[in-house]
C-alpha cells in the first residue's frame, strides 16, 4: 500500500525539479516599453497627418526622413532599403554618421504591421545605440498603403 502513495509523490517531485530547472535556464527578455512590446515609447510615435503637414509646410519644418523598408518613398525621404538586411543597416549607419545627435529624424517602413516588421526595431535600436535624441517612428500600424497613401499624403515623384 505504501508503494501506491510513493509513485505520485515521486512524480510530483520529478515534475517540480524539471519545472524549476526550465525556469532557472530561461534567458531574460530584452527591455521593452510596458504595454507596447516595442523599443520605442508612445511619445516617440509620429502620426502620419503631423508629418504630412510638416512636409506641406516646407523644408524648414520637415525632419530628416528615412525609408528603412522596401516601400514607396514619402516625399523628401532618403531611401535606405530594408535595414533587416545587414548591408542596409550598414548603409543606414553610414548615413547617420555625419549627423548631429540632436537631428530631428523620422524612420518608417510600412511594409507590414508593426508586429511583423523586420525593419523598424533594428533601425530604432541603431539610432538609440548611436545616441540620437530626437527620433520618431512614423505610426504606420497597418502599412504605408493604409496609413499614408490611402489618406492622400505626399509621396516622392
Amino acid at each position: 500500500m505504501k508503494k501506491i502513495y510513493l509513485i505520485p509523490v515521486l512524480c510530483l517531485l520529478l515534475l517540480s525539479a524539471i519545472t524549476f530547472r526550465a525556469q532557472a535556464q530561461a534567458s531574460p527578455k530584452p527591455m521593452q516599453m510596458p504595454g507596447t512590446g516595442y523599443p520605442w515609447s508612445d511619445r516617440e510615435l509620429l502620426e502620419p497627418s503631423v508629418l504630412a503637414a510638416q512636409i506641406k509646410g516646407g523644408a524648414g519644418t520637415t525632419p530628416l526622413i528615412f525609408n528603412i523598408g522596401s516601400v514607396k518613398d514619402i516625399k523628401g525621404a532618403k531611401h535606405i532599403g530594408p535595414v533587416g538586411k545587414a548591408e542596409n543597416l550598414e548603409k543606414f549607419t553610414r548615413a547617420l554618421s555625419a549627423l548631429p545627435k540632436n537631428t530631428e529624424l523620422v524612420i518608417y517602413c510600412g511594409c507590414c504591421p508593426f508586429t511583423k516588421c523586420p525593419n523598424n526595431r533594428p533601425a530604432f535600436l541603431e539610432l538609440e545605440k548611436s545616441g540620437f535624441t530626437n527620433v520618431k517612428v512614423l505610426n504606420l500600424p497597418v502599412n504605408l498603403k493604409t496609413n499614408w497613401i490611402a489618406n492622400g499624403f505626399p509621396l516622392a515623384k
